[in-house]
């Protein structure tokens, strides 16, 4: 399956394609994978997510799904690449992973059915839908702090085109232990379904990226912790979570909190009637 990667290559960003363990791009120069430096491989004008797709996920909230797919929006700005650091801001604590595959438009798409949405999607690529859960009790409703702050949506490593979403094995990895391990075939909604839906009244246009839902585990992370997505047949894309270098302002707008909404969703909807408690910091 064709994979393309953007790298900034001498100052520059290139479209490259990978051959074996270097990048190539069209003027020939090439690369060690290992050595680049990656950027999102795609420019998106837009990032759309699925709330909950993955039956383990609902499950695990003890809830039921509504008849039809609810959204959130991820501003640009929150864009993040393979090997990126996830900035968890000094004064917060409920950073969490949340592992996801991520469809990529092709071209423009509006006011299409899900049995033609395939020919609108360019291909698909890894995706972490972090959220800081800090902020949950403030922006609830739309999720902007949320999810949507900067670097807390890593895409990559590279765009795959020509792969079949059906029946693929998605894992998170935090420090090299397996913390979330689903399937494709688990979610209610497939990558045309939703799509179809969003492009009803929204325009999407080339590049713009669908976040299509997580597995059940969603769990937070530390600075200095190493997390890795790895979706079968599109790569593992690796990040490492780094504090903010100065903390949350304090002169202006909701603070951070710590309610029972925001240790449930943090540590899985059911913490305490588990018995687990929020871990030390």
């Amino acid at each position: 399956m064709p994979e393309y990667r953007r790298i900034l290559l001498d100052g520059a960003a290139v479209q490259v394609t990978v051959d074996d363990d270097e990048l190539v791009a069209g003027d020939g120069r090439r690369v060690k994978i290992e050595d680049a430096q990656h950027l999102p491989p795609v420019v998106p004008s837009k990032v759309i997510a699925v709330h909950l797709n993955h039956r383990s996920r609902v499950d695990e909230f003890r809830i039921d799904l509504p008849g039809t797919p609810t959204y959130f929006h991820k501003p640009t700005s929150a864009l993040n690449s393979h090997k990126g650091a996830v900035v968890r801001p000094e004064g917060c604590k409920w950073l969490n992973y949340e592992g996801e595959v991520a469809i990529v438009i092709g071209k423009t798409a509006r006011n299409v059915s899900p049995a033609e949405a395939g020919e609108y999607i360019a291909g698909y690529t890894v995706a972490n839908d972090y959220g800081l859960h800090d902020f949950r009790d403030t922006d609830a409703g739309s999720m902007l702090r949320v999810k949507g702050s900067d670097t807390l949506c890593p895409l990559g490593p590279g765009l795959v085109t020509d792969w079949d979403f059906r029946g693929k094995s998605l894992r998170t990895y935090v420090n090299g232990k397996v913390v979330q391990d689903g399937t494709t075939d688990e979610m209610k909604w497939d990558m045309h379904y939703l799509v179809a839906d969003i492009a009803r009244t929204i325009t999407l246009y080339p590049g713009d990226v669908l976040l299509s839902g997580t597995p059940a585990n969603s769990r937070p992370v530390q600075p200095g912790d190493v997390v890795e997505v790895e979706v079968e047949g599109l790569g593992r894309l690796t990040n490492h979570i780094v504090t903010g270098p100065t903390p949350i302002r304090t002169d202006v707008g909701a603070q951070p909190t710590e309610s029972e909404e925001v240790l449930s969703t943090a540590l899985g909807g059911d913490w305490e009637f588990r018995g687990i408690r929020p871990p030390k910091r």
